[in-house]
């Protein structure tokens, strides 16, 4: 992992440690766009913009600091609408890496703009959560080859097309089944997480624990691999160097505030000493 990390050179200004766009959040689930705004700073993105729908701008802007926020065009039920994309300023589409899904919610209207996202972008990107949910079952050639999908294990049922006790079953079959079908990297998250890629590399993770069972947890993880694709990460060592460090701040966290009540975002603020933590072990 250490020697995935991206490295900064004494002379870099923001604009050199990634800029990342987060198309994310619905009525509700503002909270969730947030969280994956945090991960991606705390994972050294240079610069952060969340586009929510324009009526949920206001109280984004309040919950985030240091990021930038977009409203977009949304639906009758404040979710982003199919236009949302097309409404995007030429600045926003230049971002070195998307990530779409948290907070998304499950409008229609939305799954178009997913669905039209996935046909056009061409730069790494992220995609989670309602997102994934959008476009299941999915079939070959939906995700484009820069795409990291991050399922939880009904989300990845649901984009198979089977059940989750079918993946639950054999969770490297089913990481590996989707990697090869849908031509990119695959974060299958749970317990010991697993990264798979189409060409049949596997990593498992060792980091973790218990008390990372929390609401954003994986919102959190959504920001920080796109904040590594975003500094230049190949997919694949993005997924598996985000999710390693994510594991380990969760460690961090659990040690600092105790396994029961730990939050997300405990965790996202503890990941620049997990990242640091990792280049002095040389791990």
């Amino acid at each position: 992992v250490a020697s995935w990390r991206p490295r900064r050179a004494p002379t870099a200004h923001k604009g050199d440690a990634g800029r990342v766009l987060l198309l994310a959040g619905s009525v509700g689930m503002t909270g969730a766009a947030a969280l994956a705004a945090l991960g991606a700073l705390r994972g050294g993105a240079g610069l952060v913009t969340v586009a929510v729908p324009r009526s949920l701008q206001e109280s984004m802007a309040t919950k985030l600091t240091e990021a930038m926020t977009l409203g977009l065009p949304e639906t009758p039920a404040r979710a982003l609408a199919a236009t949302a994309l097309t409404a995007l300023p030429p600045s926003a589409r230049e971002v070195d890496a998307l990530a779409i899904g948290p907070g998304l919610g499950r409008d229609p209207e939305t799954g178009m703009l997913v669905r039209t996202l996935l046909r056009e972008w061409t730069r790494p990107l992220v995609v989670d959560a309602d997102a994934l949910t959008l476009v299941s079952p999915a079939g070959p050639g939906i995700f484009p080859p820069e795409a990291v999908l991050t399922p939880h294990p009904g989300e990845l049922a649901r984009l198979l097309g089977t059940d989750v006790a079918t993946v639950e079953s054999n969770r490297v079959d089913a990481a590996r089944r989707a990697a090869r079908e849908f031509g990119c990297v695959v974060v299958l998250k749970g317990a010991a997480s697993l990264i798979a890629a189409p060409d049949g590399r596997l990593a498992i993770n060792s980091t973790g624990t218990a008390a990372m069972a929390s609401g954003g947890v994986g919102d959190v993880l959504t920001g920080l691999v796109a904040a590594l694709l975003g500094q230049g990460l190949p997919p694949f060592e993005a997924a598996a160097a985000a999710v390693y460090l994510h594991g380990l701040a969760g460690e961090q966290a659990a040690a600092d505030v105790g396994g029961i009540g730990m939050l997300a975002s405990d965790l996202a603020e503890r990941l620049p000493r997990a990242m640091a933590a990792t280049r002095e072990r040389g791990e």
